[in-house]
């Protein structure tokens, strides 16, 4: 027998922009004439990809767009990419919350999903009788829930407050306990959304404990959508990436987060920025930023490169200009400022533009704003405010095993200039 527990073939799910059904009686005769007959629905032949940061030319979008894929019985399905590509739409058609528009989804056995912080839940009823309830809405029977009850209050972390109403609950607190009741339903098949980003680090740690639990233990299939690579990377046994809707990678974990990041690191600059000043003599095309190597997201205590691209028209050299980074915190506050003038300036070409480069990365975990400044032949060239993020990840800064503690560190030191 096949030890294939779900799947996805050609499945497509397309949204109409801002209005729901076709707009017009006429446009709902004629889909109703399409229907009786057999015949496609003539709307979904329009429509356009589901890129978030484009203008719309079309009243429809494809959200999801041939979608294909099998996972095994006792599989973890990392499901990666972009806000906007598809994910939490995927996991809704595989859940049962919404249909595809064309395609279909195959299962066996129980679905169990939390796709949203406390879904189901009551805020006027208490902690446990939302237990009952959002184990009811689960598939969970009267019997089986009172069998386990103790067991998930004890997981969530909540028994002080298990009596109290849920309205009172954190969010924190929230996601705790719809993850016991989903994490204790024994479902066949486990369908988790960016949950993890909600808790706390203890309870981030439990619950991927109790998911390599379920899928290595229990041989149950986890489906597990998630911005946390490390968590994905420790956790998945197999990974997709999705882009504008459609599967761009299928395979194994890391080289699924590779390719993820290879599209993440570059940051292009838009020439219409509206806080760009300067004569343009020298401009920043785009910027790419990483860590110890060009696939990898920046960390705390690993190599660190920003590397910015150019486009230098009159192709002015090295000493004749220069190039200032000013690096904030999500305060606004001014956590370090890097400069070519603090080092020597050769007469050489920087066609191929310029790179600032450090042996350890001395910002904490959080995002960060850079301001760029280029001048050349003493005039600004090219200053833009706040011009692009980039987010540095956890590491083990003092390589004592340990992460450094939250908090942002207020230099940056021993950077090197590479043209």
């Amino acid at each position: 027998m096949s030890n294939i527990i779900l799947k996805a073939s050609n499945v497509n799910k397309q949204y109409r922009l801002g209005v729901i059904g076709t707009g017009t009686i006429n446009n709902d005769l004629k889909r109703w004439w399409f229907k009786i007959r057999g015949k496609e629905d003539p709307f979904l032949m329009v429509g356009e990809t589901n890129d978030r940061s484009t203008k719309s030319n079309s009243d429809y979008v494809w959200a999801l767009r041939n979608i294909n894929f099998e996972v095994n019985q006792g599989e973890v399905l990392g499901i990666i990419g972009k806000n906007g590509a598809g994910k939490s739409t995927l996991l809704k058609i595989l859940s049962r919350v919404t249909i595809p528009t064309t395609g279909e989804i195959k299962t066996k056995g129980r679905i169990a999903s939390l796709l949203e912080v406390g879904t189901g839940f009551h805020p006027e009823m208490t902690g446990r009788e939302n237990i009952y309830l959002n184990g009811a809405i689960l598939g969970m029977t009267k019997s089986e829930i009172k069998q386990k009850e103790e067991e998930i209050i004890d997981f969530s972390g909540c028994e002080r407050f298990i009596d109290t109403p849920v309205k009172r609950y954190s969010s924190g607190m929230r996601v705790r306990l719809a993850f016991a009741v989903a994490a204790h339903l024994e479902p066949d098949i486990l369908v988790i959304d960016e949950v993890l980003a909600v808790g706390d680090a203890e309870f981030q740690k439990k619950a991927i404990g109790k998911m390599q639990d379920i899928s290595k233990g229990q041989g149950r299939t986890v489906l597990f959508v998630s911005h946390n690579m490390a968590a994905v990377k420790s956790l998945c046994t197999r990974a997709i990436v999705l882009e504008n809707g459609k599967v761009a990678f299928d395979g194994g974990v890391e080289n699924a987060i590779k390719f993820y990041l290879e599209g993440a690191n570059t940051i292009s600059v838009k020439s219409e920025f509206k806080d760009r000043k300067g004569t343009g003599l020298i401009k920043v095309k785009d910027i790419e930023v990483f860590g110890k190597n060009p696939n990898s997201k920046p960390q705390t205590g690993d190599p660190f490169t920003m590397r910015f691209n150019l486009e230098n028209r009159e192709e002015i050299n090295f000493r004749d200009m220069k190039f200032d980074l000013r690096i904030d915190d999500n305060f606004g506050q001014r956590i370090s400022w890097l400069s070519t003038s603090l080092v020597e300036k050769k007469s050489h070409s920087i066609s191929s533009g310029i790179s600032f480069c450090m042996d350890s990365l001395q910002l904490n975990n959080g995002i960060y704003y850079v301001t760029t400044y280029i001048e050349a032949n003493n005039e600004v060239s090219d200053w833009i405010e706040n011009a692009f993020s980039f987010e540095v990840d956890k590491g083990d800064y003092y390589g004592t095993g340990y992460f450094v503690s939250n908090g942002q560190s207020k230099a940056l030191l021993n950077f090197k200039i590479k043209n």
